[in-house]
């Protein structure tokens, strides 16, 4: 059993340990070999060396983290508690996808979301599989508008599979593009965070930005091109098949699914499982998987995500 006092500088201890030492009521929680006795600004750490000597390295990560953006919140320590030693654990300047509207910065934010910008840049087709709120599509779409902006492709298309999830698509008002309009809203949403609202409607009309159904992609040659399936996960494996081999030359593909909510009948099987599988191996092709510790969305989705695994 080993001792040592660590004395937090520089910042305020509030800011690590929490308003009622709620912070450091969690931090606990990921270290319950340690006894963790805090006075004023320094805590005193007693426990085996190595363990020590852990805990030591990420209240400093977590002392930069208020020092770089003067907040520490709950998600932000279960991140850093969570990423691995070899991670980059900090948001850079070097993260940043695209400027979005107002001058806003896209960044990726967690480490799987860095490897999937990584993998763009390397490879011309891949997938990103993981759950809801892991940033799949919206990185996806960052990177798409980084490449037009950049003059990398000529157009974005965006597309999705048409699945109604427990609903039916004749009972909705309008003509069949306001009936698909809902299920295209979350592409819609992304592009407006980093497109000016002028320049987004103009690209639209032009048909520098496409959105539009997987079903219309039949047929087609999708060259010069940034194209991202979105929802793949409920593309069956004639439509999979479809759609990637639209794939035509200086074209970049980034397919991304959740496989935990698949909308098909139940007789239909999923045509991204099927393809992860069989295209893993292909050299420039790559998978990526994003899982809870990159849900950055509200902290209870995380906690949704975890109970509704067991």
């Amino acid at each position: 059993m080993q001792e040592k006092v660590i004395e937090i500088t520089g910042i305020a201890p509030i800011e690590i340990f929490g308003v009622n030492d709620k912070n450091l009521k969690l931090i606990r929680q990921y270290f319950p070999k340690l006894k963790l006795v805090t006075r004023d600004n320094k805590i005193k750490v007693s426990g085996e060396t190595e363990v020590i000597e852990y805990f030591e390295k990420k209240l400093e990560q977590m002392i930069r983290h208020v020092g770089r953006y003067n907040s520490l919140t709950e998600g932000n320590i279960e991140t850093l508690l969570l990423q691995k030693e070899d991670t980059d654990q900090f948001v850079t300047d070097a993260d940043i996808i695209v400027h979005g509207i107002g001058g806003n910065q896209i960044k990726a934010r967690t480490p799987n979301q860095r490897k999937l910008v990584r993998a763009s840049i390397e490879n011309d087709m891949v997938f990103a599989i993981g759950p809801a709120g892991t940033g799949k599509t919206y990185t996806a779409v960052a990177l798409a508008v980084r490449a037009l902006k950049n003059k990398e492709v000529r157009r974005i298309i965006l597309t999705r599979p048409a699945v109604e999830a427990g609903e039916n698509l004749g009972f909705l008002p309008g003509d069949l593009s306001q009936k698909l309009d809902p299920y295209l809203q979350p592409l819609y949403d992304a592009l407006r965070d980093m497109i000016p609202p002028e320049k987004l409607a103009e690209h639209m009309e032009t048909g520098v930005i496409q959105i539009a159904p997987l079903a219309f992609m039949r047929g087609r040659t999708l060259d010069k091109a940034f194209v991202i399936l979105d929802e793949a996960q409920n593309c069956t494996y004639s439509q999979m098949k479809m759609f990637l081999t639209r794939m035509g030359s200086s074209a970049k593909f980034v397919i991304t699914g959740d496989a935990t909510q698949i909308d098909l009948p139940r007789n239909q099987s999923s045509g991204l499982l099927n393809a992860v599988n069989k295209l893993r191996d292909i050299k420039g092709i790559e998978i990526i998987e994003l899982d809870e510790h990159d849900v950055i969305r509200h902290k209870l989705v995380k906690k949704i995500i975890n109970a509704l695994a067991e």
